[in-house]
């Protein structure tokens, strides 16, 4: 059977959807290019998302919109026949789909249809130009509404489906008027080449009511936004009918136990009481998840390594159809887009979808879609897993520190394959080769991955390989040396080093320079040993020769003095002690095991009440625990309670300030 970007199917995919045309059908991983314009979005789909392989790009809503600096002013509508948005017109919305459409890549549109523009901060006049007061829209009054009433009580349905969100008109899906205005902005869109639809709090909808909708706009492919709580009156499961719909446990099933042991994950799915693969639309984070809203618990761009770890997982494992987040570095929640281009050459743009490991694992999703289930499935027990798809792929995630060294099963045919997760292009690092009875040996740095296909093979070597990169130069500028370059060597894969002499001096600080023109600079923002591009500048207040690391891959890096130690391993936090009622709340003195990973045995009785912290300098001047039960440590955070019982090794990684325990 031969597969087509444009059309697979149903049983190659494990998704019970059609194939009859661009708009019917669901492909294998999309991503939503958030509050990019139009224009810079046709341009991603001709030179990022087309070639790499993606199957759709989900766009902000190009309905015509509230005024305000704010990012959620594009989801209060102001009128469905006015087409000119924050993103563009609605010209430059046609070009876009065409130009994407050549591409290779489908458009879905996000679309706000019950909730309605209410903000006026910043006056009545809405992004197309037109005029409006709440309830009062050009195409709309208050008769296509719902009574003025904001929603109160989640246990009641009714009052879900019929008040206001915070306040905002919600428009009665129930009149056949109402209906017959959405139904007929979805078939404009359609007409226009729109291939799908994410409805934006489809839960505030009845779902007899969204249905109606859905077929006067003659059933265009589309998921749907319903946030399931424990306890509440509408939950996702009663709209699996109409469409797939957004299943948010994913995210923090996985960001669960990516701060806890990923070898858990080999049964995600179902069992874990998420909706049937068919029926869900995955994601690691989105918009609203990112920014804590509606409920929390994700992983996000600010996790470095492990988001990227987990984005690896979800477009390597066979559940759901997945979305990859894409968006603008934030601190305040509410934030618009930065200033400046809307796409990757601004570095306020995180721009994930980028990320050579993301990127390149949607070409292993595409290849191995066929092969819907897992197989040969390892793990260490703990943190490193790895399994294949069929015969088709295979990956190893290491979500640990340490480096894995494993020989395994692949269950791939003999041959070498491409690392395609050890550089920016699929075959730009050394080969792995696969023996005839399956097996091979794989090295993994820690908090990295390998991955290999069917798809990308023979075209890279196996012996005497030059080291995987991504940066083809990386130079260290700084006080030290009054700001000139100083060239690092790639000593490993992906692993640059050089020596620099420091003078001392609390402003004496660094950045590493790719080109040695700024023009591509790193520095450490969050102080946590993780660059970012155009990051803070770093400071070290040391004296003597500094040998500096660089992982060019993971964006790690560690400045240890020369000399220092026989075994270095580096650390945010100068020591670390364990104290809780396990040993009379004594410090007991944890060990630096590997970079940033502290260890201590600690015997528990499982007595009342047993509980722990962790203190850094023993005085309880800087100590840790845990307020979200969530294994994720703050600063003066809450009591760790736990009832296990024996011998345990407790250990913490002070760089993402996760901690785990581990019987003996």
């Amino acid at each position: 059977m031969k597969l087509t970007k444009r059309c697979l199917t149903a049983a190659s995919l494990g998704l019970a959807l059609g194939c009859a045309s661009l708009s019917a059908s669901a492909g294998t991983a999309f991503v939503h290019l958030f509050e990019w314009k139009w224009n810079d979005i046709a341009t991603e789909c001709e030179v990022n998302l087309g070639p790499k392989g993606f199957d759709a790009v989900q766009i902000s809503p190009p309905h015509e919109h509230t005024a305000g600096p704010y990012w959620w002013t594009r989801y209060q509508p102001v009128s469905f026949t006015n087409l000119t948005s924050r993103s563009g017109t609605e010209a430059e919305l046609q070009s876009m789909i065409n130009r994407c459409h050549a591409a290779g890549v489908k458009i879905y549109a996000d679309v706000v249809m019950n909730n309605w523009a209410s903000y006026q901060d910043h006056g009545n006049i809405a992004s197309g130009g037109d005029s409006w007061s709440p309830r009062n829209y050009p195409d709309l009054s208050s008769q296509d509404f719902h009574n003025d009433c904001t929603i109160s009580n989640y246990g009641d349905a009714n009052n879900v489906w019929d008040c206001g969100l915070y306040g905002m008109p919600d428009l009665h899906t129930g009149r056949s008027n109402s209906q017959d205005y959405v139904a007929n902005y979805l078939k404009k869109l359609t007409a226009m080449g729109v291939d799908g639809f994410r409805i934006d709090a489809a839960k505030h909808i009845r779902p007899s009511e969204l249905d109606t909708v859905m077929a006067k706009a003659n059933r265009p492919w589309s998921f749907l936004e319903v946030i399931g709580a424990s306890g509440e009156a509408v939950q996702p499961t009663q709209y699996t009918y109409i469409a797939p719909v957004t299943e948010f446990g994913y995210g923090t099933a996985v960001a669960g136990n990516f701060n806890g042991q990923i070898k858990n994950l080999k049964t995600l799915g179902t069992s874990w009481g998420l909706l049937p693969s068919d029926k869900a639309i995955v994601f690691i984070d989105n918009h609203d998840r990112e920014r804590g809203h509606g409920g929390g618990g994700n992983l996000t761009y600010k996790e470095g390594v492990k988001y990227n770890l987990a984005n690896i997982y979800m477009l390597a494992f066979p559940y759901g159809y997945p979305k990859v987040m894409s968006g603008y570095k934030f601190t305040d929640t509410d934030a618009g887009p930065p200033a400046g281009n809307t796409n990757c050459d601004n570095a306020q743009w995180v721009c994930q979808h980028r990320w050579a490991n993301i990127a390149n694992m949607v070409g292993f999703r595409n290849f191995t879609v066929g092969a819907w289930s897992v197989n040969n499935w390892w793990d260490n027990g703990n943190n490193q897993i790895a399994f294949g798809r069929g015969d088709k792929g295979f990956v190893v995630i290491n979500n640990e520190s340490g480096a894995l060294q494993q020989t395994l099963q692949t269950g791939l045919p003999a041959g070498d394959y491409c690392n395609i997760l050890a550089g920016a292009a699929e075959c730009s690092g050394p080969m792995i080769t696969v023996a005839a009875n399956g097996m091979a040996t794989f090295n993994v740095a820690g908090n990295a991955a390998a991955a290999i296909h069917g798809g990308a093979k023979g075209t890279g070597c196996t012996t005497n390989c030059p080291l995987a990169k991504v940066f083809p130069q990386l130079n260290v500028r700084g006080t030290f040396n009054g700001w000139s370059n100083k060239a690092m060597t790639l000593v490993a894969n992906n692993t640059w080093e050089t020596t620099i002499t420091l003078t001392g001096g609390s402003s004496q600080r660094l950045k590493l320079d790719v080109y040695g023109d700024w023009s591509q600079n790193y520095g450490d923002t969050n102080s946590d040993g993780i660059l970012e591009r155009t990051g803070a500048d770093i400071y070290n207040a040391g004296s003597g020769d500094y040998k500096l690391t660089v992982n060019d891959q993971t964006l790690a890096y560690s400045l240890v003095k020369v000399g220092q130690c026989t075994t270095c391993y580096t650390s945010v936090l100068p020591t670390l002690s364990f104290r809780g009622t396990a040993n009379g709340w004594s410090t007991s003195a944890m060990s630096l095991v590997a970079n940033n990973t502290w260890e201590v045995t600690v015997s528990f009785d499982g007595q009342s009440n047993q509980r722990f912290k962790f203190d850094v300098k023993g005085d309880w001047s800087q100590n840790y625990g845990d307020n979200n039960a969530d294994f994720v440590l703050e600063q003066t955070g809450a009591d760790i309670f736990t009832n296990v019982i024996g011998s345990y090794k407790v250990r913490v990684n002070d760089q993402s300030m996760t901690y785990s325990l581990t019987a003996q």
